[in-house]
């Protein structure tokens, strides 16, 4: 049984918020939902589409070794004694003031965590700083788009991608969404700052933060009895995980910017998909799986993330506290407005699958008013669509429920977990 076949069901009895969230996982765990979203298939995007090319085949990679058994070896092994340990809260004080990317490091890092550090904050030798300051402004040109691909767009789709959907449900992260929410936000805004890769910027230093917190949760979530009732993996967050993610929200950006028309060189396409290239690296993921081209990353969303879509209870739950918390900001945007800018963006099935309520006159001022907001924003509109205000309030909105909480400063510090999801 499928989770989509489940989900007709469901809406019969009631929605799911209306239901104890124990009583809807421990459903979801009955009826075999996990083994049922994630559908094995063999791995056969080739290495020579990476950033090596032809040099993939030397190391094993592509075609021959699937990311989903790959993980962060080196550093899953550090996080791992600092966590057995109980240095985790000696490390969030030390990493807080480390900031920018030319700040040292933090010191009162245990010997081998600092060692890693050291190497992990460095740049790839294949990444080129003029293409990173070519992304960094298209970033800046296109900012308004992008931020809401990735806070409406790709923000709901992680919660019907199910691996990811049940790592942050049952992670401690899972439980204050809008912390979660908020700390996404402060890697998505660091990669898109104007100085990201430059000395005061922040993204290096923010990537490695990003990339010990996976590690905590791949030590944690195992002895989770609540995920592993429902996980279909023994270990989350492999390098096929967060690719899943990179397709969810940069290779998205990329398809959705080219559906709407929005102007882009072939420079500048090119430069956007470096900075994420860089990123993955960042992040631990192996250079022969990082695509070396916009069709080569497409081809691999199209196998990886694609075929994975579907429902779970804990996306479900996620979906709506993510939309919610943006609807309470009392700036005009009505929660209807927000499901049919969800559905506009990641299409029907996926808004039938969350439940989320039609409605009507949104859809038709969306549909109608977003392609002449980017035409006004792109200067090829002399006046402003009479809908122009509406879209710069969902804007605010999103801003104002996720970054740092509405509180003083830009982005919420990432920390290293303590735990699994607490309550449960």
């Amino acid at each position: 049984m499928s989770a989509a076949s489940v989900r007709p069901a469901q809406e019969a009895g009631g929605n799911v918020a209306e239901l104890t969230r124990r009583g809807v996982l421990t459903l979801g765990a009955a009826l075999g939902l996990a083994g049922a979203t994630q559908t094995s298939t063999a791995w056969s995007w080739s290495g020579s589409q990476s950033v090596l090319g032809p040099a993939a085949a030397a190391l094993g990679g592509g075609s021959t070794v699937d990311p989903q058994w790959v993980w962060d070896d080196q550093i899953d092994a550090i996080m791992a004694s600092v966590i057995q340990n109980g240095q985790v809260p000696a490390v969030n004080a030390a990493i807080l003031p480390w900031v920018d990317n030319s700040d040292p490091l933090p010191t009162g890092l245990p010997p081998e965590l600092a060692s890693f550090l050291q190497g992990a904050v460095a740049l790839p030798a294949w990444a080129d700083r003029a293409k990173l300051r070519r992304a960094a402004d298209f970033n800046r040109r296109k900012d308004t788009y992008l931020f809401m691909i990735y806070g409406i767009g790709g923000g709901i789709m992680s919660t019907v991608i199910p691996r990811e959907a049940k790592s942050v449900y049952w992670s401690k992260g899972g439980a204050d969404m809008q912390d979660r929410a908020a700390k996404t936000f402060s890697f998505g805004y660091d990669l898109s700052d104007i100085n990201a890769f430059e000395p005061n910027g922040q993204f290096l230093v923010t990537s490695n933060k990003t990339r010990m917190v996976h590690s905590a949760v791949r030590h944690f979530l195992p002895q989770s009895p609540y995920w592993k009732a429902v996980a279909d993996e023994t270990i989350p967050i492999s390098n096929h995980d967060i690719l899943v993610t990179f397709h969810s929200t940069g290779t998205f950006a990329h398809k959705k910017l080219k559906e709407w028309g929005v102007p882009m060189s072939a420079a500048d396409q090119d430069a956007f998909l470096h900075s994420w290239q860089v990123a993955l690296h960042m992040l631990g993921v192996r250079d022969e799986y990082i695509p070396a081209t916009w069709d080569a990353a497409h081809a691999q969303s199209a196998q990886i993330l694609t075929p994975k879509l579907t429902w779970t209870p804990e996306g479900q739950e996620l979906a709506e506290v993510l939309l919610g918390l943006t609807a309470q900001v009392d700036l005009g945007v009505t929660r209807g407005f927000l499901n049919e800018f969800v559905r506009y963006q990641l299409g029907d099935q996926i808004g039938d699958w969350l439940g989320l309520r039609r409605d009507p006159v949104s859809k038709a001022t969306i549909r109608n008013g977003w392609p002449l907001y980017i035409k006004f924003r792109e200067g090829l509109l002399p006046i402003a669509p009479v809908s122009f205000y509406i879209f710069d309030q969902l804007l605010r909105a999103i801003a104002m429920a996720f970054l740092n909480r509405g509180q003083s400063g830009l982005t919420t510090p990432i920390t290293i977990p303590d735990m699994n999801r607490p309550g449960v």
